[in-house]
């Protein structure tokens, strides 16, 4: 429950975020939320499906997949991002620190 909770403000935050940015940008976010939404429902049944898995070597390797989803959906996200901010030839695209 609180994943989903903290799915959604995430989302909210970066709605909030949407209003300074193109288009583009605007709809490379919509994306990239999808991406992550969709990554964390799948990660959240793979975690619960962990809570009652019958050993902890199962449990472990459902833990590890629904980490491996999450990240890969959050580097197909930064994927999306960044592939709308340099449409514009990186005019948009805030440097990398």
């Amino acid at each position: 429950m609180r994943k989903l909770v903290l799915a959604a403000v995430s989302v909210a935050a970066v709605a909030g975020l949407a209003a300074c940015q193109n288009p583009a940008e605007k709809e490379a976010d919509a994306r990239a939320d999808a991406v992550e939404a969709e990554a964390d429902v799948t990660a959240t049944q793979l975690e619960n499906r962990a809570d009652a898995a019958p050993t902890d070597a199962q449990a472990d390797a459902l833990n590890a997949r629904a980490d491996a989803v999450k990240k890969e959906a959050e580097q197909k996200a930064d994927a999306i991002k960044a592939e709308a901010g340099n449409r514009d030839g990186g005019m948009t695209t805030p440097p990398k620190s």
